[in-house]
């Protein structure tokens, strides 16, 4: 039987209309939720991402600016801009677009966005309250993550999660957010890969996780009868983008599965609309 496809841009259309009436309620209070983006340098991939985070933000009436920097910016003087962006109350929101130009400490840089405008969830403190278990702005999208698990009506406590992936913006926080749930999680990584074992953890897995960039890195018939299947990766394999599951099979053993294109990547970019709503409201 085939699995039920979690609808990845339905949830994302549902959010996008709560941050809408969100952002609407904030302008009545005389709040007005502002996001500046930072852009060193040019990228392809990062000028596509930077026109669509601005029409989302147009969709849910948040103002957005894109603040670009050549691409011989030093360090200092670009923590200085985000620290002037901190500094400026009109601003509610930051995000700094990746990659950066070689040489730029991409950590020690993203440290520098005030933890209250950091709407990427990558400031050390905000990684840090998921460690406690009360997360505020989190990675956008592990909280994507989140949202299509809560789609299914999925109960965390005690399932066998399996997170294949261990990067700082999905694996580890949505290991740590599951684990906050009392799920059993188990991470997984390149270290579990050659040593054979990667097989054997994903058929215990009630819930599977995958967030590596690899197509086709589980098989299908890896997947457990009935298990709920989040496919994060994004990849393009010919003229097509598939994810890092084998989908067709994958789909005749699970029970829940998100399609890609069309599933945690329309989610993440609602999240990040989202958490610079949270961000305003805390401001």
């Amino acid at each position: 039987m085939a699995a039920n496809l979690i609808p990845g841009k339905e949830i994302a259309t549902r959010i996008q209309e709560e941050v809408k009436q969100e952002v609407v309620e904030l302008k009545r209070k005389g709040v007005i939720p502002k996001l500046v983006a930072v852009q060193v340098g040019e990228n392809a991939a990062s000028a596509v991402y930077v026109k669509a985070q601005a029409r989302s933000c147009e969709k849910v009436g948040i103002n957005y600016r894109l603040h670009q920097l050549p691409a011989e910016t030093s360090e200092n003087e670009l923590i200085s801009t985000l620290q002037a962006l901190n500094a400026d109350s009109t601003v509610t929101g930051i995000i700094l677009q990746l990659p950066l130009p070689q040489g730029l400490d991409v950590r020690k840089i993203q440290s520098f966005i005030s933890p209250v405008k950091d709407v990427e969830g990558v400031n050390p403190t905000n990684m840090g309250w998921i460690v406690y278990g009360r997360p505020g702005l989190a990675p956008c999208t592990a909280l994507a993550v989140r949202e299509c698990l809560a789609y299914t009506g999925v109960k965390f406590y005690g399932k066998e999660v399996v997170m294949v992936g261990h990067s700082d913006i999905v694996g580890k926080p949505v290991a740590l957010l599951l684990l906050d749930q009392f799920a059993t999680t188990t991470v997984c990584h390149i270290g579990t890969g050659e040593r054979g074992l990667l097989p054997d953890h994903v058929r215990r897995a009630e819930i599977l996780i995958v967030a590596v960039g690899k197509a086709g890195l589980i098989k299908g018939e890896w997947v457990q009868e009935g298990a709920i299947v989040i496919d994060v990766g994004i990849n393009r394999v010919g003229d097509k983008i598939v994810g890092d599951v084998e989908f067709e099979p994958a789909s005749q053993r699970a029970s829940w599965i998100t399609p890609v294109p069309g599933g945690v990547g329309s989610v993440t970019t609602a999240m990040l609309l989202a958490n610079v709503v949270k961000a305003a409201e805390n401001l």
